[in-house]
């Protein structure tokens, strides 16, 4: 049975019930771009146009379903990001990506979606401007890699059609036009309703980390040793994974050594004590050629990627090992740990978690309970 958000899609029952669509009335809009009205009225307008599509028509139920539903949430974020430039023009900077962040909460914690399906969901939001303006990105193949490693591009280029026709401006036919440079963009990259394929983890891995590594080259395999980096919000079953999967292989933990010093968790001011400890141990191990597991939640690319950078300038070979499990089992679990995170701290990580894509490490693994 394929997942619907809503059997009711008309536009009163949503407003109604979800006050970030209440929140969309009243964001105004550039003119320039956006003359049919504030982020509400576009939004309908998008939706009116995507379900006419004949394209759409063609879609599997469940593909309609996601896309109907990254529309109603392509701009949901304009509603925190809009403001008037230096220029006096209305611009909604960053909307998309923190879109990407609510439409996964609200697909996690309000309205559960399963996994795969969420990602899409999340990861068109995030792109949905991809097809109009990819040529215009410093690396237009590496944006679209990238984007293809996540998101189905037709899917996409559906998503920004509809985005285009549900707006009132005058340059209609050129952004459509820029649409279809796209999809042809896509063929020849072979990243056509596929996620680009590079001839090995290894390959995939070095040509996104390297300026200008060419496509199709297969670096050397000279690893020294293999790391484990968990990634995962408290009490999602980091430690369970461990025991049931790495057995015997050897940890670094940043709760363990807060606990080793009577160090409080909420002691930010020791935070940064604790990582360098727990980068000393894995530079012991990493010199030595050991293998390990880093457990910690790492729910940022930032805190991922530098990390990653540490182990690879060893030689390692790193895989990242994404753990969830639903919401309510998630709080449940939390509640049950020997060591409890308040429910605040939780909601506020929540609202951070970046999900690893694959571009970010040798090997990424999604390990999701239902």
């Amino acid at each position: 049975m394929s997942w619907m958000f809503s059997a009711d899609k008309s536009w009163s029952f949503l407003a109604e019930r979800y006050s970030w669509v209440t929140d969309m009335a009243g964001v105004l809009q550039d003119p320039l771009h956006h003359a049919e009205g504030d982020v509400a009225v576009h939004t309908q307008s998008v939706l009116a146009a995507l379900v006419s599509m004949a394209e759409y028509e063609q879609l599997t139920p469940q593909e309609q379903e996601i896309l109907w539903m990254a529309a109603l949430l392509h701009d949901v974020e304009k509603r925190s990001t809009t403001r008037v430039d230096h220029d006096g023009r209305i611009v909604s900077p960053g909307h998309a990506r923190k879109g990407e962040f609510t439409a996964r909460q609200i697909l996690f914690k309000d309205s559960p979606a399963p996994f795969a399906v969420r990602e899409q969901i999340a990861a068109l939001v995030r792109y949905h401007g991809l097809p109009l303006w990819v040529m215009e990105k410093p690396d237009p193949q590496k944006a679209l890699f990238s984007a293809s490693l996540r998101v189905d591009t037709h899917l996409l280029s559906l998503l920004a059609k509809a985005d285009v026709l549900g707006r009132q401006c005058s340059d209609v036919d050129e952004l459509l036009g820029r649409i279809e440079l796209f999809n042809l963009y896509c063929d020849e990259q072979q990243c056509w309703r596929q996620a680009r394929q590079f001839s090995s983890d290894e390959a995939r891995y070095r040509y996104f980390a390297t300026d200008g590594a060419p496509v199709n080259y297969q670096p050397y395999d000279d690893y020294r040793s293999q790391v484990t980096l968990l990634c995962g919000l408290p009490g999602m079953g980091k430690d369970r994974y461990i025991q049931q999967a790495c057995g015997g292989a050897a940890i670094i933990s940043l709760d363990d050594i807060r606990r080793q010093h009577r160090i409080n968790p909420d002691d930010s001011a020791a935070n940064g004590w604790v990582v360098q400890q727990a980068k000393q141990q894995a530079r012991e191990k990493l010199r030595r050629g050991d293998d390990f597991v880093w457990n910690a939640t790492n729910i940022t690319h930032q805190m991922r990627q530098q990390l990653i950078n540490l182990f690879v300038s060893y030689k390692a070979r790193v895989r990242v090992v994404y753990i969830e499990v639903p919401y309510a089992k998630w709080r449940q679990q939390n509640r049950e740990r020997e060591y409890m995170v308040p429910d605040k701290v939780m909601d506020r990580m929540l609202a951070k978690l970046e999900l690893p894509s694959p571009e970010e490490a040798h090997q990424v693994i999604y390990q999701i309970t239902d």
